[in-house]
């Protein structure tokens, strides 16, 4: 006899099996042998079956999502134009770039549009692979359009952390908070899935990227490691509340509404507070 699991489940599919898992989509409980992996949760084969082909065909379509696409483009093509005209690139900063003080004062777009520009190739080059690399997925997964609500909403957390926790005449540019709040969403997706073999790998490959990553302002000047603790955890959270939304079999726009709620909030915090926490 045990008494460490009072109430244990079986998988639905093999009732000689306990486990700890459930289909994020229908809830049932499932083996590992019946969970198929996802950054957004694991599914049962009877749930996979039903969006599976409807990806595929996608897939073969587009060799990557709009949105992933779109920002690769804009952000690129920002970053060329800026480089070939240094007028250019100083309208832009003057207009687009996160700075604290204007924050201050309701500019709140700022804390969004500092995305579209990088300060140099190294810069735009990790944040560009990092959205190749893990952002093609997770938009096929949840969609275009909370995709998109994710990643901006994740740089305005970041942005927050920003203005909360560096001076008031800090400027900063770049899409590194929403970059590591697509890696958020992954995190709290392979935390979900600890349990498996998946979950464990993208857990420790995950964490030795982050780790490299908040290691890097150690070495080099210059870097907002502000955004990147702000953004990771804007996605952690939107992850976690994707994921309860699944369960409740809510997508599309409920999916973007929960994550536009987010990068509210975190701009609605920002204009409420009068300067950072280092000024006060």
């Amino acid at each position: 006899m045990t008494f460490d699991h009072p109430a244990q489940v079986s998988c639905y599919r093999h009732p000689g099996r306990v486990t700890r898992l459930a289909c994020s989509s229908c809830e049932r409980p499932i083996c590992v042998d019946c969970s198929h992996d996802a950054s957004v949760g694991q599914k049962c084969r009877a749930c996979i079956g039903q969006g599976r082909g409807a990806v595929q065909r996608a897939s073969a379509r587009v060799g990557l999502p709009p949105v992933t696409t779109a920002l690769l483009v804009v952000t690129c093509s920002v970053y060329v134009l800026t480089w070939l005209f240094p007028g250019l690139e100083r309208e832009l900063l003057i207009e687009l770039a996160m700075w604290n003080l204007g924050v201050s004062a309701g500019e709140w777009w700022r804390m969004v549009t500092a995305v579209a520009l990088h300060g140099s190739v190294f810069h735009i080059l990790f944040n560009m692979w990092a959205l190749y690399a893990f952002g093609p997925q997770l938009e096929r997964e949840s969609g275009s359009v909370p995709f998109l609500a994710m990643y901006l909403s994740s740089a305005a957390v970041g942005s927050l952390f920003v203005y909360w926790f560096s001076d008031p005449f800090t400027v900063s540019i770049g899409a590194s908070g929403a970059i590591f709040g697509v890696f958020g969403v992954w995190l709290a997706g392979a935390y979900r899935m600890r349990h498996t073999h998946y979950g464990r790998r993208l857990l420790s490959q995950l964490g030795l990227l982050l780790a490299i990553n908040f290691a890097l302002p150690l070495l080099v000047p210059n870097i907002a490691w502000q955004a990147h603790l702000g953004g990771m955890a804007g996605g952690a959270l939107i992850g976690m509340v994707w994921s309860a939304q699944r369960r409740r079999s809510q997508a599309g726009l409920g999916l973007a509404a929960s994550a536009l709620v987010v990068g509210s909030l975190a701009v609605g915090a920002a204009l409420f507070l009068d300067g950072g926490f280092l000024s006060w």
